[in-house]
This record gives structure tokens, sequence and C-alpha cells, in this order.
């Protein structure tokens, strides 16, 4: 009986790991796949003044969005601020 129970146990968490990396894996492709999809991206937009917000813009991938935030944030004179992708948001 005891050994029934041990079994049991080991396949449970050979399940729960398994159904675990499945979840990890689709998270992380969907985070792929909208890094390189057009649409609007959100980024943190970080400055050593310490004068941080947020920002969304539009772009045909995130890099894309990050470069013209980049060249949006430098034209308006912020020289130590840096846009941080958050990720890409609906609408």
């Amino acid at each position: 009986m005891r050994v029934k129970r041990v079994v049991a146990v080991a396949i449970g968490t050979i399940i729960l790991a398994v159904a675990g990396v499945a979840l990890a894996a689709n998270l992380s492709s969907s985070s792929q796949s909208d890094y390189f999809a057009p649409g609007k991206h959100e980024f943190y937009v970080w400055c050593s003044t310490g004068s941080n917000y947020m920002a969304t813009i539009a772009g045909s991938s995130a890099a894309d969005a990050q470069i013209r935030l980049y060249d949006k944030v430098k034209s308006q004179g912020k020289m130590t601020c840096w846009p941080v992708l958050q990720g890409r948001v609906q609408g």
C-alpha cells in the first residue's frame, strides 16, 4: 500500500511539472510573437533625472516602436531618458 502512494505522488508530481513547463513555453512564445507584431507597444521611459514615465507608441514591431519613441524623447530634449519595453497593448 505504501509503494502505491509513493508511485501516485511521483506520477502527480511529474504531471504537474509537465503542465508547468507547457504553460511557461506558451507564455514565452506569446511574448516573442508580441515583440515582432505590429501595433501599439508600451514602454517605461527611464530617465536618469528621475522624471520617469509610461508611454505607448505604434510601430511595425517592438523594436521599431522603441526607435520611434527614442527619437521622439530625444527631440524633446530629454537626452538622459531611455524607453524600456513593457509589452504590446490592445487598441
